[in-house]
Order: C-alpha cells, then sequence, then structure tokens
C-alpha cells in the first residue's frame, strides 16, 4: 500500500468516526428533547389509567366495589341516579354539569334535562399559588353506598400537605344532592363559591317561560322575597341567606345552606329573549363559612310542586307563586281551600278537566247565597226604574237627582250597592284560580277534549303570521271565554236598569272581554276553560234564579209597602247624604 493509499484510507476513518459521533450527539438531543415534549404533554394531558371506575355510558356508574382511589386523576363522567334525578359528574373540575329528572318528559316529549353544559359549575376560590380555583383540579373518585343512598367522593391533591376533598350525596328518596367540602392543610375560614347555571328550555312557548323566571331566597331570620328577572338582572343579597332558589317555570332549583348561612351573595342573570333553547343564565356568588375546614349545603333540582317543596319545611313552597304582588291577598285563599279541595278531588284519580268542572260548581254552590242577595237586588233597581225616570224629569239637576234618588232608595229598603258587595267575595276565588291553574306542575302535559296540554294555549290554528296584541295562533277555549263573557254581559245589561246620564257603563262590559282576548289566548288552557265553564254557569245560575227564586210582583209590592214605613238611614247614607248636600250648595254658590 502506498502512502497516498494511507492517507486516504486514514481519512475515511477520520470522517466515519466524526459522522458516528455527530450523528450519536444528535439522537441524544432528539431524545432528550422529545422526553421533556412527552413530561410536558402528560402535565397537561394525563393519561386515562386502568382505574376501578367505570366511565359513564347511558347509564354506568361506579360499582359498588370500586372503592378505592384511582392512582391518576381521569377526566372522566361519573354518574348518580336515584328515583327521581340523575346528574353527571366531572372528575375534571368536579362539578355537576348536567341534570335530568326522571318523572318528566319536555313538551316534545324528550328526557327533561334541566341543564347540560360543561360550563355549569358549582366551584371554590383556593388561594394557592399554583391552584387558584376548584375547577383546575383533576379529582381521583371512590364511592360509599349505603342503605340511605349513594356518595361520590372526589380528592384531588395539590401538594403532600394540602388536599381537596368534595363529596356528592344522593339518597334514595330526595329531590336534592348534599355538596360537602373538605379543604386539608389550608388555612381558610370560608370558601368564596360561584355558581354558574344555564337552564334549558323545556316547554311549549319560550317566552312564557322566560316571563317566569324568578330568583327567591330566605334569610335566617325567617325573611322571604324574590325578584323577577327580565334582560339582565344584578341584586346583591343582606348576610345571612338560608337559601336561594331559582325557578324557571314548573322546575326549580334551590342552595340550602346546612349548617351555617350564606353571606355576600351576588346574583347577575341573564335573560335573552332571543336564545329559544334556554331560559336563563344565572350566575350566584357567596360566601360558605367553614368549620373545622368542612361545609355542606343541600342542592335541590326537581318541580316546582308545592307539597315537594314544603316537605323540606324551610318555606321553599313560597316559590310556588299562589299568590304575589297586587294578588298577594289570595295566596290563603289557594293555601287553605282551593288547593286542599284540588288535592282531595285529585286523589279520586279524576281527570283534570273533570276536576276543574267540579271545582267550579263546589265554589259557585258555596256562594250562591252571595249570587242570590246580587241578583235580588238588581231585580229591585230594576222595579225602581220607572220612579226613578219621575225624578230624573223633575230634578234635571245630576245633584239633586242624586239626593232625591238616595232619599227613594231609603224609603224603599233599596241599597244601591246590594249587587255589588256580593259580587266582590265571588273576586278572590276569580283571582285565585288565575294563579293556581298556571302555576301547578299537575296540570302539565294533561289532555283534555282538544288540548294535549292543559299547562299551556290550546291551538286549533297556526297563523303564518302574529297579529299585534294576539299572538300567531287561536285558542279555542280563549274564543269560547270570550262569547260566553259577551253573552254574559249582554245578558246582564238587559236585566239592569241602565243610566242614560253615563252611556259609556252601557258598553264598557262589552269592551273587557275583548280587550282580553289576547291576553288568555297565550294563557293555561286550564284557566281559558275554568273562565269559559264559570260563565256558564254563571248564565245558568242567573237564569235559575230569575225564573224560580225572584218574584217579581212580591219584591215590588214590599218595596210599596216600604214607602210607607218610617225610614231610618244608616250612617253610611246619612254620610253620603250630607256630601250630596254640601256639594249642592257649593255648586250653587259658583
Amino acid at each position: 500500500m502506498d502512502k497516498n493509499s494511507v492517507i486516504g484510507f486514514s481519512l475515511l476513518v477520520a470522517l466515519l468516526l466524526g459522522y458516528l459521533a455527530i450523528n450519536n450527539y444528535e439522537q441524544k438531543g432528539a431524545l432528550e428533547k422529545k422526553q421533556a415534549d412527552s413530561i410536558a404533554y402528560a402535565k397537561t394531558h394525563p393519561k386515562i389509567a386502568t382505574a376501578q371506575v367505570v366511565a359513564k355510558n347511558n347509564t354506568d356508574t361506579l360499582s359498588q366495589k370500586d372503592t378505592s382511589l384511582v392512582a391518576t386523576p381521569v377526566d372522566t363522567v361519573l354518574n348518580l341516579d336515584n328515583a327521581f334525578v340523575s346528574v353527571d359528574i366531572h372528575t375534571k373540575g368536579g362539578n355537576i354539569t348536567k341534570a335530568l329528572l326522571k318523572n318528566y318528559k319536555t313538551y316534545y316529549q324528550k328526557p327533561l334535562v334541566l341543564f347540560d353544559n360543561t360550563e355549569n359549575q358549582l366551584s371554590f376560590a383556593l388561594n394557592t399559588a399554583s391552584i387558584k380555583n376548584s375547577n383546575e383540579l383533576y379529582y381521583t373518585p371512590s364511592l360509599q353506598e349505603n342503605e340511605k343512598g349513594k356518595s361520590i367522593v372526589l380528592t384531588a391533591s395539590i401538594n403532600p400537605q394540602q388536599q381537596v376533598v368534595i363529596t356528592y350525596t344522593l339518597e334514595t328518596n330526595a329531590h336534592h344532592v348534599t355538596c360537602s367540602y373538605k379543604l386539608i392543610g389550608f388555612a381558610m375560614n370560608t370558601l368564596v363559591m360561584n355558581w354558574d347555571n344555564t337552564v334549558a328550555r323545556t316547554e311549549k312557548s319560550s317566552d312564557a317561560e322566560k316571563q317566569n323566571v324568578q330568583e327567591h331566597y330566605k334569610y335566617s331570620n325567617g325573611d322571604q322575597d324574590y325578584f323577577s328577572i327580565r334582560d339582565e338582572k344584578k341584586e346583591r343579597l343582606k348576610e345571612g341567606v338560608q337559601w336561594i332558589g331559582l325557578r324557571t317555570g314548573y322546575f326549580s332549583q334551590a342552595l340550602i345552606a346546612k349548617n351555617n348561612v350564606f353571606n355576600a351573595s351576588n346574583c347577575n342573570a341573564i335573560n335573552d329573549t332571543k336564545d329559544t333553547n334556554h331560559v336563563v343564565f344565572n350566575r350566584l356568588s357567596f360566601q360558605l363559612p367553614l368549620q373545622n375546614n368542612e361545609a355542606s349545603m343541600d342542592w335541590y333540582i326537581g318541580p316546582n310542586d308545592y307539597a315537594t317543596l314544603k316537605s323540606y319545611q324551610i318555606g321553599l313552597e313560597e316559590m310556588v307563586p299562589l299568590g304575589t304582588g297586587i294578588f298577594a291577598f289570595v295566596k290563603y285563599v289557594n293555601k287553605w281551600l282551593i288547593l286542599p279541595m284540588f288535592n282531595l278531588l285529585n286523589s279520586w284519580q279524576l281527570n283534570l278537566g273533570l276536576i276543574i268542572i267540579l271545582m267550579t260548581l263546589i265554589i259557585r254552590l258555596a256562594l250562591s247565597f252571595f249570587t242570590y242577595k246580587s241578583y235580588l237586588s238588581t231585580a229591585k233597581m230594576r222595579l225602581m226604574k220607572p220612579e226613578l225616570d219621575v225624578l230624573r224629569e223633575k230634578f234635571p239637576d245630576q245633584q239633586a237627582f242624586s239626593v232625591e234618588q238616595m232619599k227613594l232608595y231609603r224609603s224603599a229598603g233599596v241599597n244601591p250597592l246590594g249587587g255589588c258587595l256580593p259580587m266582590l267575595f265571588q273576586l278572590p276565588f276569580l283571582v285565585a284560580m288565575y294563579c293556581f291553574i298556571p302555576t301547578n306542575i299537575v296540570f302539565r302535559q294533561v289532555s283534555f277534549l282538544w288540548a294535549d296540554d292543559l299547562s299551556t294555549f290550546d291551538s286549533i290554528l297556526n297563523l303564518p303570521f302574529s297579529i299585534p296584541l294576539y299572538g300567531d295562533h287561536v285558542s279555542l277555549f280563549t274564543l269560547l271565554m270570550t262569547a260566553s263573557s259577551l253573552f254574559l254581559a249582554l245578558y246582564n245589561r238587559n236585566m239592569t236598569p241602565q243610566d242614560p246620564n253615563n252611556p259609556m257603563m252601557k258598553y264598557l262590559p262589552f269592551v273587557f272581554p275583548i280587550m282580553l282576548m289576547g291576553v288568555f289566548n297565550k294563557m293555561a288552557a286550564a284557566l281559558t276553560f275554568y273562565y269559559f265553564f264559570g260563565n256558564m254557569v254563571s248564565i245558568a245560575q242567573q237564569f235559575i234564579i230569575q225564573k224560580l227564586f225572584i218574584n217579581e210582583e212580591a219584591i215590588h209590592k214590599q218595596l210599596q209597602e216600604n214607602k210607607n214605613k218610617p225610614a231610618t238611614a244608616s250612617k253610611w247614607q246619612q254620610k253620603l247624604e250630607e256630601m250630596q248636600r254640601l256639594q249642592q250648595e257649593k255648586a250653587k254658590k259658583k
């Protein structure tokens, strides 16, 4: 081998060794980078480890034997359920994100999911450098089960010294989930809680459902109140709240403080009329005091049913509006009369339409004495009309005529308010049913005649357009109610003497039914049927009383005999006559 060959071979070996060295160095660097990337990815995307947890698939739950903690936190959906409610719980964040009410369907016969969104959360703030909120944690679950119900325990370790433990318990016969919190290694005496809740639409009319959104609350001193949510509502409550409830039509949610009270409660709710898929977005922030690093509360998720809510014995039943605002006086009529009567009839398992008929007959029968008195007074006024016409010609001045009219009534023993006062006793029952029927969940999705759901409007014709102040559909019960109201007004006008000096009163009874037709066109079919049938009963009742119980000849004879007796004016009549006399003298001075 010559000198050139040796030099060439040596250069080839040097190049080969250099290549191997450089390649080894690059592979080592790439491997280290890959390992670093894998570690970083693993931190943000934990592997789904083999665990003693059954991931949610339709009705999957944690099995009873799976009581050991999972070695690696996993983002799994767990489920708790009983005969009434089913809730989904995410191990990422430890939140209840979905609630299904098992015994109800939406108007369109789909499973009634009250809320279903990963943004639904009931979280709290943490005072650590790395973790600021319980939502940021991955929790490892375990199951505890006893004769009362099931519990899912979620545990998250921030470091060897600090742990967060959340326990959700659902008893077998309960509509509420008990939420318990335990903080280990934290120097905190209060949990700053945030409740974000987006409620899904469940009823036929989105507008009607949105109009019934209310936030109810009760203080530890017993004071209780509510506010309606229209568009956007911000409200700050006083200290010491026992419970806070969100009512959306026929269903409600409520957070109930168990051993403490809620403080610094702030509500920020949005009722977007353009969103037809959701009823309201409710954000509630409050403080929950810790005792020995522990706190708990109940989360009611269920129907807005009076008996169910009353069973909690803390005033939750006030979320059923049996009489509020200007109608607050009828709340007691509903509680003490209407509701017991309805529950009794409903226990007989009758059709709800038939129950409305029976309740109408019972109420009208109970008030029949006052109805008779009213019609009797109307008959007396009608028999006095010829004499009033003579007085009207004799005293053209209205004030002078009024004085003489009162004298005539007093001498004949006629009370001019006798026809009005008895009818006032019927008013509380009319208003009570107006509050009772649309808020009673029992009417929901019950059919009667052509109405497929008594809790919402019946429609025999859907219009391709919307009529202002009326709507885009035709309710037959509303039309029947309006027609019967007009017929009743016409019947009463013919039976009641008219004041020629006030012609507007002649047509006013016909105006109200027309005006109210657009309002009631959107209301519950059970309510419009009740008013329609009530009008028919009134027409029949008035006809029977006029024909069988009122003898106009005997009444007229009695009125004439009364004129021959010395009349004694009541204090009210004396005061009224004195006021009329003073007005008459003042008018003469002018």
